[in-house]
């Protein structure tokens, strides 16, 4: 049986965080993606922005919060010509980014490291109670290896779940709405400038009215993508009394209904709104991206009040700066800002499954309530807490201390270790 040190579980951002800092540190590193790709959120669902990776600008306009892996991959992708920022957006400061680019840095990234081997089109189907192996299966066959150290970073708690470990999953009614994002090319630069989209608006409540758009396409959101001519559409799915996005029915019919939006609002641009005219679709998510389901009972909870006094941890590894974006209907989000736009400790306590030594947590998943989950699972920050996990790992991995200082110090030897330009 093949042993590694530390297995990650999950390819987004928060996964590829985790193991490119674990094979930093000298571990040998397993990362274990579903999909065909890396990126999770960032490419295979289209999420076109990279959010809570800035300080709120009344502080610190366009600087990293975040200094380590999240500064460098945004600091890479902008310098391939893949993204372009900080764009100022309402309150905060986003990365707009091309998801093809994302998922291509990624992949340079995890080949750069001579310890890290990846399996994509492969899941987790087993895992031993004491997490030291665990069963892959891919298309047919199954492989048993070996682990000290597993990092859950697929945003569903799957790891936690098969292990038996405890997690948290809000009624249906509460869970934040899955997105479907679609983009469009040869859209006329005028169609969303100004007052474009508040026109744009206008002309879908009118739609609903005449029942020729589905009710749902009132949370339609259209943002200018990385490229010209490029405008991503956001849909909110509404969700139906028994919502459980773990559920493989439940997901079907999203994926369904997805396509189903994205083809009637397509075909309503085109109609009936200016600059639309010469456009079509020119990319679909690989799959519905899914804002919220299993929450992994952590050491400590980070609950909404944390994130609105700006709280500060000793075990702190990492900070969140993104509001609560709370998106529990269909019809757009709420924003609730943090008292004085203060970024809010992670503390390590948060990434570590409780009573559970060897197992951490990284991404959406992380010890949260629903309220405070709302903030921390935005990419940038997900790629800030996947880098901690995959060093507290890697530390646990080879028995040494995993404390806060132990992974603020392997941060630091990384950072020396792999300087870039411009951080």
């Amino acid at each position: 049986m093949e042993q590694f040190d530390v297995l990650v579980a999950g390819g987004g951002s928060a996964g590829l965080a985790a193991a490119v800092s674990a094979s930093r540190s000298g571990a040998k590193t397993l990362l274990v993606e579903r999909l065909g790709s890396l990126g999770g959120m960032a490419s295979a669902s289209l999420v076109h922005s990279i959010c809570g990776l800035y300080f709120l600008p009344e502080h610190r306009p366009g600087e990293f919060c975040n200094p380590g892996f999240a500064a460098e991959f945004a600091s890479r992708l902008l310098r391939s010509g893949g993204a372009r920022g900080p764009v100022k957006m309402g309150k905060v400061d986003v990365l707009l980014h091309s998801p093809f680019d994302f998922a291509r840095l990624a992949d340079e990234m995890i080949q750069e490291c001579a310890n890290l081997q990846i399996n994509l089109h492969s899941e987790l189907i087993g895992i031993d109670p004491d997490l030291r192996a665990v069963e892959i299966f891919c298309r047919g066959t199954r492989k048993r290896i070996g682990v000290r150290s597993v990092v859950d970073c697929t945003g569903d708690g799957v790891v936690a779940a098969l292990a038996g470990h405890e997690f948290e999953r809000e009624p249906s009614a509460r869970l934040q709405r899955p997105a479907y994002i679609f983009s469009m090319q040869n859209v006329a630069p005028q169609a969303i400038a100004d007052n474009g989209r508040m026109r744009i608006a206008r002309l879908i409540v009118g739609a609903v009215r005449e029942n020729r758009l589905d009710r749902g396409a009132l949370g339609a959101a259209l943002r200018g993508g990385h490229q010209e001519g490029e405008v991503y559409v956001t849909i909110d799915l509404a969700a139906t009394e028994n919502f459980d996005p773990t559920d493989p029915a439940c997901l079907t019919q999203l994926e369904i209904d997805g396509r189903r939006f994205a083809g009637e609002i397509s075909e309503f641009l085109i109609e009936r709104v200016e600059g639309f005219e010469k456009s079509r679709i020119g990319s679909v998510p690989a799959r519905v991206g899914v804002r919220e389901s299993r929450r992994v009972v952590c050491e400590y909870r980070m609950e909404a009040a944390d994130l609105s006094k700006g709280a500060r941890f000793e075990d702190s590894v990492a900070i969140a700066t993104w509001p609560m974006e709370l998106r529990e209907q269909a019809t757009g989000p709420k924003l609730r800002y943090p008292d004085d736009n203060l970024p809010c400790d992670i503390p390590l306590r948060s990434l570590r499954a409780r009573g559970v030594s060897n197992l951490f947590i990284a991404g959406r998943c992380i010890g949260a309530s629903h309220e405070a989950q709302a903030s921390i699972r935005v990419i940038g920050t997900c790629l800030a807490t996947g880098e901690s996990a995959g060093i507290a790992a890697a530390l646990q991995a080879g028995n040494e201390d995993v404390s806060a200082p132990a992974v603020q110090a392997g941060r630091s030897r990384i950072i020396a270790a792999y300087p870039v330009e411009g951080i």
